[in-house]
């Protein structure tokens, strides 16, 4: 189970990476705009916060990842544990604030890999 869940983090981080690259890279542009079903002057508003999220979302695939490249088991796994609660609840808010497809999209991997952490399945 530790190896599914290793590799569960690790695609949850390259997720992180990639939500970096659509809100600082792609935000403006026609992937960005469908991606996220905005107006081209929606976008142009909101492009300074998104690239803000951007980095939130990097710093987020950075703890995973430290998690996983870590030596020591114990820190490992609190880096795992903290960092998935944050995007569980990142997922949960963003539900319940911009669109509900992020908690499916965010916060049900994060889920799915603090259950496995926690050996509860």
């Amino acid at each position: 189970m530790n190896r599914l869940t290793n590799i569960l983090i690790a695609l949850i981080a390259l997720q992180h990476l990639w939500f970096f690259a659509l809100e600082a890279i792609f935000w403006r542009r026609p992937l960005g705009l469908k991606t996220f079903r905005m107006s081209p002057e929606k976008a142009e508003i909101t492009a300074s916060m998104a690239k803000n999220q951007g980095l939130y979302n990097t710093f987020l695939a950075a703890g995973l990842i430290w998690s996983l490249i870590t030596a020591d088991p114990g820190l490992a796994f609190s880096l795992k544990n903290f960092f998935l609660i944050c995007i569980l609840i990142a997922g949960i808010y963003g539900a319940m604030t911009a669109m509900r497809s992020i908690l499916w999209i965010q916060g049900l991997p994060a889920a799915v890999a603090l259950v496995l952490l926690w050996g509860l399945f």
